[in-house]
């Protein structure tokens, strides 16, 4: 019986997972990553779905002159 907890506990051992602490390069994507996000939905905000811009190669021309 005492292999048998022997086995049970080396075994529980194994599927611990490891604690992996966050690096400081993931906290970097990971703000970057948020600050693009609010800056594009500022963006929509602002413009809104109304707003038209137009295409600045067009040229009018006036013919009168």
């Amino acid at each position: 019986m005492a292999d048998a907890m022997t086995q049970i506990q080396a075994a529980r051992g194994v599927l611990v997972a490891p604690a992996r602490k966050a690096g400081a390069l993931g906290l970097l994507g990971a703000t970057a990553l948020a600050a693009t996000a609010a800056v594009l939905l500022a963006g929509v905000m602002v413009l809104g779905p109304g707003v038209v811009i137009e295409d600045p190669t067009v040229a009018v021309v006036d013919p009168a002159g």
